[in-house]
């Protein structure tokens, strides 16, 4: 029986609603392994996941049966929850309502997994890559 080859992979980046500086840093270990976990529960392969204060990045490999937008709606609506009603309980979060979602070829990844394990180094010294921080259209 021969099975379908998927190589896709997606670097994916979300920000807190008005970039608010909410996300803090005792709970990364937590938020991070609950996004890799629901990588996992929905067939993809988390790569990398890393973030600072105000939005967060995800690498993955996704299957040919999961939609990006999936993904995403999934992560933030489970890191939400998470952060509502464990991590933060009470608190009023959301996440913006857009998001980034970047193809990467697989020779690509090693790069883009550096860059989101290394997030918070790269805003402290200013060596961001524009391009792997939209999180929206312009004007939207």
């Amino acid at each position: 029986m021969r099975r379908t080859y998927v190589s896709l992979y997606v670097h994916a980046v979300w920000s807190t609603e008005h970039r608010a500086a909410l996300l803090e840093e005792v709970w990364e270990a937590h938020l991070y392994a609950t996004m890799g976990a629901r990588c996992v529960d929905l067939g993809a392969c988390p790569i990398a996941i890393g973030g600072v204060a105000d939005h967060v990045h995800v690498l993955a490999r996704l299957p040919a049966t999961l939609a990006p937008s999936r993904l995403v709606g999934d992560l933030k609506g489970e890191t939400s929850h998470l952060i509502r009603h464990r991590l933060k309980p009470g608190c009023d979060f959301h996440w913006q309502r857009g998001y980034g979602v970047f193809s990467v070829s697989a020779r690509g990844t090693d790069f883009v997994r550096e860059y989101v394990l290394t997030q918070r180094h790269h805003h402290a010294v200013g060596t961001l890559i524009p391009t792997l921080e939209r999180t929206h259209i312009d004007g939207y």
